[in-house]
């Protein structure tokens, strides 16, 4: 993801930088794992429309308010959720493999680690997202960790895409499309994949037979090398290398490590489509699997089409193999890397092997090696390699490697070149990069912010360009939106790079409270006074929750002179944050009594809402009423789904004290997690509720102390005690529609009538319809707002797609 451009990055970075996307899907592996969750797929159908498939388990002082701002304009209320935009941020997140196709000038796909994958187009110069719509809904969010692209070389419409986010979070699948993405089939595959484990841009992993397309090879983490000789309808493991399965204990014991197993497939052949399949195979083998299926090798070779497999003696064992390439001329460049990636430290080697000869062509002993392309052959072959875990560019740093001569010499053509933006970082995981089959001057490779470009490496200053138009890859941890009127439009909270107000949809903002790379949890603001809010959340480069406020629509931020008890220990997502006017909030951190402030923050006090420590991470949603900000909400959700009870309580003195809602109890909330459950208010009308337990929708129209469950939304229930999909996790009120005579309109995403989706009530809950459709599904929707000033216009969160509005 992108970070921060004004500080000097810390090469501790790439061993934690995802951390964040955690939370923001509720993907908690280990969790998932624990309660025996797993994932499952249908054989070989087409995808049916809305059918939800089975889910994966500094100094402060109070501040006087500012005049008031003039309003800006907005356009007017559409009808429908006719389309859907990307609020722009330009990529943000890892782009862990780039593939062209080999013989179609600018087909190109691109996969990312926790957001979908996205094919280049062209005449706009952009990318266009390939995973948003079916088999990409509720319940489905860890098939947006895409694990490898492969390409049929013969039919340049036909993509194979596997996914699977976690090894630990059940068996993938493997994605298949007849028109470069547009729609996709899938089928379960009989093996976890690990989109955004350690090592996730290693491969790519999937291979098809050049000569014979309906054979395909996946080089798994944890359960040796699979083949499939239907195109992928079927696959059988190829026990001739090895029956050798890790099991559950065995990868927990790997830790961080993962387990990486068979790295990828290499193809010798320069011929396509001659119809016998391919007989020589090589598969790189990673150290872990090596040990635990007792292999002789890092790198095997089959000369029969993977009937028999022996080992190849490699000149450094122990290494990883993130990518071996074969030039046209049947020599092949292999990369050795000590460690797994993202960002691989040192040492490193890099050699050319002829199939029986190993030589030695560029060494890294400070630093990582990661992607390695190659054009043309014999003497002039142009290698481009990309240097890992390297910071920063200055003279004589490593970042992307060129030779002209097979290896011979070396220079460096990213460090200090030109490039645009200015203020942009070069360095940031180049582990896999890609010289163009049909333009060897251009150069592309994939790093923690997106893509960089080059369309003139044979120059002696090659000039880049970030290509991340269309790419969104950033997870989003909270959303919030102002009143009608306010100067900016929807404050953004994500992970690993903070919070953003955002002014203007279409440019990147600039609003931000600058706390480098950190995780954004919740913001709130006085919806009397919209120029003062506030956001929470942590730095995670020390690992410190934070508190910052603005008093002028966050042009100017600071620091909370002291935070509440609880902000130390726990750093999780699980937190809120109410404000109730300027200088006046109260903060709920993870697992803690919530406190409030009313001298903006140089000093909190303890509410008495109940403790709520527990080894699950939990937190009050905390609500300001709109319309009388002394009453204040805060609804516990119970956990889990084996957890307590959900319970509302309830504050008429500005959060200071609450009672709890007996009404509440009597209603029977569903016990939930945090992130599947929500509290919002009509901010029309005083006292005006509404609630998704996870399960299902309720309302209260008296402040909380009674409530009706609506009978429209319901979750979807397997073999397993706890829902295959939620039924209700997310509710959000916005402008009503023109005419309507309920005072706002009302969003939840749950599940109606067995179809998972954003619906909306114009109506009071009364009638549902729904919003989005199976195009636009996101890999799952975490957060969302509504807008105030337009109707139809809500924000949401897709898993790793940064933030989408409606028109």
């Amino acid at each position: 993801m992108s970070i921060d451009r004004s500080s000097p990055v810390p090469s501790t970075i790439p061993r934690n930088w995802n951390r964040a996307r955690l939370i923001a899907i509720g993907l908690l592996s280990t969790w998932v794992a624990a309660c025996g969750g797993g994932s499952s797929g249908t054989s070989t159908a087409a995808l049916v429309a809305g059918t939800p498939a089975t889910a994966t388990a500094t100094a402060t002082a109070t501040v006087p308010a500012p005049a008031p701002a003039p309003a800006p304009a907005f356009e007017p209320a559409p009808a429908q959720a006719t389309t859907w935009k990307s609020v722009k941020l330009g990529g943000g997140g890892y782009v862990s493999g780039l593939v062209f196709h080999p013989t179609t000038a600018n087909l190109l796909y691109a996969r990312t680690d926790v957001g979908g994958a996205y094919r280049w187009h062209q005449p706009t110069s952009a990318w266009v997202p390939i995973t948003d719509g079916p088999g990409f809904g509720g319940g489905e969010a860890s098939f947006h960790g895409v694990e490898s692209i492969a390409v049929d070389p013969n039919n340049d419409q036909l993509v194979y895409m596997a996914a699977g986010m976690y090894t630990s979070g059940g068996n993938g699948r493997l994605y298949i499309s007849s028109n470069r993405g547009d729609q996709w089939t899938y089928v379960a595959l009989p093996f976890p994949l690990g989109g955004n484990n350690p090592g996730r841009a290693i491969g790519e992993r999937l291979m098809v037979d050049p000569n014979k397309p309906s054979t395909l090879f996946y080089g798994t983490r944890t359960a040796g090398l699979w083949k499939s000789i239907d195109s992928g309808l079927t696959w059988a493991q190829v026990t001739s290398l090895s029956s050798a399965k890790l099991t559950q204990d065995q990868v927990n014991a790997l830790g961080m490590n993962s387990a990486m197993g068979v790295e990828t497939v290499v193809y010798d052949t320069g011929t396509k489509g001659s119809g016998s399949a391919t007989q020589t195979i090589y598969a790189p083998i990673a150290p872990d699997y090596v040990l635990t299926a007792g292999l002789a090798s890092n790198l095997y070779k089959s000369s029969n089409g993977g009937a028999s497999w022996t080992p190849v003696s490699v000149p450094i064992s122990g290494y990883h193999i993130p990518h071996m390439v074969r030039a046209a001329d049947g020599m092949f460049y292999v990369v050795f890397t000590k460690e797994t990636g993202p960002g691989a430290g040192g040492p490193a080697r890099l050699y050319k092997f002829d199939g029986s000869n190993w030589t030695l062509l560029d060494s890294n002993d400070s630093a990582g090696y990661g992607g390695v392309s190659v054009s043309g052959t014999g003497s002039t072959t142009r290698i481009a390699l990309g240097v890992t875990n390297t910071w920063g560019s200055f003279s004589g740093q490593q970042i992307i490697r060129l030779s002209d001569d097979a290896g011979r010499n070396w220079r460096e053509i990213a460090a200090t070149m030109p490039h645009t933006p200015a203020d942009a970082p070069f360095w940031g995981w180049p582990d896999d990069i890609e010289i163009d089959p049909a333009n060897r001057d251009h150069i592309l490779y994939g790093h923690g912010g997106g893509v960089w470009e080059t369309r003139d490496a044979s120059s002696a200053t090659p000039s880049w360009n970030e290509l991340n138009d269309g790419i969104e890859e950033t997870a989003v941890l909270g959303l919030a939106t102002p009143p009608a009127g306010a100067t900016y439009t929807v404050i953004n909270g994500m992970g690993d790079i903070g919070t953003w107000v955002h002014t203007n949809l279409a440019t990147k903002p600039t609003l931000t409270p600058a706390t480098s790379w950190s995780n954004g949890f919740a913001a709130d603001m006085a919806w009397a006074d919209p120029q003062y809010m506030a956001t929470i959340g942590v730095v995670l480069g020390n690992n410190t929750g934070y508190g910052v406020w603005s008093g002028d629509g966050g042009t100017t931020w600071a620091k909370f002179a002291t935070y509440p008890t609880g902000v130390a220990e726990n750093k999780g997502g699980e937190a809120s944050i109410a404000i109730t006017a300027r200088n006046k909030a109260v903060w709920a951190p993870g697992n803690s009594v919530p406190s409030y402030t009313t001298d903006n923050g140089a000093t909190w006090v303890p509410t008495n809402l109940p403790a709520i420590n527990t080894i699950f991470p939990r937190a009050y949603h905390l609500v300001a009423d709109r319309k009388n900000p002394n009453k204040v909400y805060a609804y516990d959700s119970g956990a889990h789904w084996w957890g307590t009870p959900g319970k509302v309580y309830v504050s008429t003195d500005g959060g200071h004290t609450f009672t709890l809602s007996q009404g509440s109890v009597a209603a029977g909330l569903a016990p939930n997690y945090f992130a599947n459950t929500s509290l919002a208010v009509n901010p029309n009308a005083e006292g005006e509720l509404w609630l998704a337990d996870g399960n299902a929708v309720y309302r209260s129209v008296d402040s909380g102390a009674t409530w009706k469950k609506l009978s429209h939304f319901a979750s979807i229930m397997g073999s397993n005690p706890w829902p295959d999909v939620q039924g209700a996790t997310l509710v959000a009120l916005g402008k009503a529609a023109p005419g309507a005579a309920y005072s706002a309109a009302v969003y939840v995403v749950g599940v109606v009538n067995g179809v998972w989706g954003v619906y909306l009530s114009d109506d009071g809950g009364a009638t549902w319809s729904r919003f989005n459709d199976d195009a636009h599904q996101f890999g799952g929707i975490g957060v969302m707002a509504a807008d105030q000033n337009v109707y139809g216009r809500i924000y949401v969160s897709g898993t790793g797609r940064g933030v989408l509005y409606s028109n």
